[in-house]
């Protein structure tokens, strides 16, 4: 399945405690990437400096759902049965 275009809840919902290009530290759940241009496109997908837990996220319909509010839902919760 390919990423809803314009979505980009992956790159805001989650935390990412890997280095990010211009995010030494990661990010925090709930935080925009630095790397999500304006049209919700990650700049750095397919070069190598992409964490690998981005690359390993991938798109499912139950992750998805049919919109970008289900995507952040879902994730959302994802999140918090995660956090530590």
């Amino acid at each position: 399945m390919d990423c809803r275009p314009g979505c980009g809840a992956c790159c805001i919902v989650v935390s990412i405690s890997s280095p990010i290009p211009g995010m030494p530290d990661g990010k925090p759940a709930g935080m925009r990437c630095i790397q999500l241009t304006p049209d919700n496109r990650c700049s750095i997908f397919g070069h190598p400096e992409r964490p690998a837990v981005c690359g390993q996220l991938q798109a499912s319909a139950e992750m998805c759902g049919a919109r970008n509010e289900d995507a952040f839902a879902y994730l959302a919760e994802l999140e918090r049965i995660t956090a530590p």
